[in-house]
């Protein structure tokens, strides 16, 4: 009986229109902020791996034969990946700094309540 009453619930809450709380407000905050950064990270740390999988490539003579080439190439890619982390940190910090005043209140009233 209690089965057959969450299918019941189930079907009727889809076809109910969906009141946004704040707590639905608060996560929707929270993706904003967190969202451009892991967008960077993964953007400029594909970038960097490719970079430095091409450098491999140059430097084992699997794309041609300019060894010193790939090596220059090969370290440009470390190095990206290498700066990757602390960029995600800086923009996500600064993002965090730009929200934190609407989270926190945001936050408090949920909590009040």
């Amino acid at each position: 009986m209690k089965e057959q009453t969450n299918i019941v619930n189930k079907i009727k809450d889809s076809y109910c229109e969906k009141q946004i709380t704040k707590l639905d407000e608060l996560k929707s905050l929270d993706k904003k902020v967190k969202r451009p950064a892991k967008i960077f990270a993964y953007i400029f740390g594909v970038a960097g791996t490719l970079i430095l999988g091409a450098g491999m490539c140059l430097a084992m003579k699997v794309i041609g034969d300019i060894m010193a080439l790939g090596i220059v190439v090969g370290l440009v890619g470390i190095l990206i990946t290498a700066i990757n982390y602390p960029i995600y940190k800086q923009i996500l910090k600064k993002r965090k700094r730009k929200y934190s005043s609407e989270i926190i209140q945001l936050s408090e009233e949920i909590v009040a309540e």
